[in-house]
């Protein structure tokens, strides 16, 4: 029983400060988390809004970018087109001077065909004219001084 009327005396003596304790715990509740749990709600409501304002910020960044990636494919495809077109241009250009240097050398190849069989023409005829010519002055030197010379031209013809 001493022992029952010991811890009374103990459980007595301690009310206080569990009081105390309770208050003290009230206290820092209402005094210090409070406030803390407030402040921390608010700065990670602003880490959170500043997130997605940086979250919104890169996106943009990131359409803008796609925007000048797209306006300069463009450009390239511009400058590409562009290239070929020029290309092409002096292609034709190139097809047509050759075209024309080639219709031009015919037309002299042509031209000098027609001098050359035109020259072997009139050598042909002088070679002809030169040949009864000579076959006559032939024939003159090898038979006999009164002989008629122009029947055995003719003759040797046919």
């Amino acid at each position: 029983m001493e022992i029952l009327n010991q811890l009374g005396g103990l459980v007595l003596g301690s009310v206080p400060t569990m009081v105390l304790f309770i208050l003290l715990v009230v206290a820092y509740s209402l005094l210090v988390r409070r406030p803390l749990e407030k402040t921390l709600a608010e700065r990670r409501a602003r880490t959170s809004g500043a997130v997605e304002q940086a979250r919104e910020a890169i996106s943009a960044a990131e359409a803008e970018t796609a925007s000048y990636e797209a306006k300069l494919r463009a450009a390239r495809a511009e400058i590409v087109a562009a290239r070929e077109a020029r290309i092409k241009k002096w292609n034709e250009e190139r097809d047509a001077a050759l075209a024309s240097a080639r219709t031009k050398s015919l037309e002299k190849v042509n031209n000098a065909r027609k001098d050359i069989e035109a020259s072997a023409a009139d050598a042909r005829a002088q070679i002809q004219n030169a040949t009864e010519a000579l076959s006559e002055q032939i024939l003159k030197a090898v038979l006999p001084a009164g002989t008629n010379v122009a029947g055995f031209g003719e003759g040797a013809r046919q």
